[in-house]
């Protein structure tokens, strides 16, 4: 289909109003009728009566006693709907309910967005206290031990076409601030076939993750524990590995991933027989 038949058939009400919605972010959180005029170059009549339109919906609310706006729980329930909907969302649920039964700690289901993780399920450890990374979350992928494991198939030239710019956010002095440093830290993962921050991110807290790959090899998502602690003891570490690559490796399978070398690195000496007991 052409560029102009593929136009004709757009409906820019229905365009701009969705512009509407994307203008709000982070960082620009309350809008009024006024900036989003001006960002998006649209007359302010026409913002107006999108606004209202979209308000009327629940898609964004007025704030009290003034002329903003902010995003409202309509967005929320498409992104929850959104999120029940991803097949690997529905696989991983109960592979995650195993690895916080075994384990004890939260467990998560991550994909990438861009330069972002995003949190699609999770599972609470026994610690129910312990709750900071909500479904719907987003992280910085360079500043996550998660996001350096979803990042696994990059290259240095993919990296840098990602980011666009050379200098990175630092969030701790343990964040990788430019490429190359980020690339090393890449590599170090891929090559452990996991991924491990103690007090990186956040501190107080360890992270631990482990890709998840699809029929084609490549990372897709990763699955994650987190343990509220700022360093895990030499000890625990190997058990809780062992059993998050199991789980990785899962569900990689019910992805459609094939691959002997890295079936031998979870500890499956039989890829086909463990296949085979699952469906069982």
């Amino acid at each position: 289909m052409s560029e102009d038949k593929e136009n004709r058939y757009t409906v820019p009400g229905l365009q701009r109003g969705l512009e509407i919605l994307e203008a709000f972010s982070q960082e620009n959180k309350p809008l009024s009728g006024a900036e989003l005029s001006r960002r998006l170059n649209l007359p302010r009549a026409s913002v107006f009566r999108l606004l209202q339109t979209l308000e009327l919906m629940g898609f964004v609310e007025r704030i009290a006693q003034s002329s903003q706006y902010k995003l409202g729980l309509a967005v929320l329930r498409l992104g929850f709907g959104y999120l029940a909907s991803l097949e690997i969302s529905h696989l991983g649920q109960p592979i995650l309910e195993r690895l916080s039964a075994n384990t004890g700690f939260s467990s998560h289901l991550v994909v990438r967005d861009h330069t972002q993780v995003v949190i699609v399920a999770k599972v609470l450890g026994r610690n129910s206290l312990f709750n900071s990374l909500q479904v719907g979350a987003r992280l910085p992928a360079h500043a996550t031990v998660i996001g350096r494991v979803l990042l696994s198939d990059f290259t240095s030239e993919q990296l840098r076409a990602l980011f666009m710019k050379e200098t990175l956010q630092a969030y701790t002095e343990h964040t990788p601030t430019n490429i190359s440093r980020l690339a090393e830290l890449i590599a170090q993962a891929k090559s452990q076939g996991h991924g491990i921050s103690q007090g990186g991110f956040e501190m107080g807290i360890s992270t631990i993750a482990a890709p998840v790959r699809d029929q084609s090899r490549q990372v897709v998502a990763a699955l994650s524990i987190t343990v509220p602690s700022q360093q895990i003891e030499p000890s625990n570490l190997n058990p809780l590995l062992d059993e998050l690559k199991r789980c990785a490796f899962e569900l990689s399978s019910l992805m459609g991933y094939r691959d002997p070398v890295h079936d031998v690195s979870t500890g499956f000496e039989d890829r086909d027989q463990h296949l085979l007991s699952m469906v069982e």
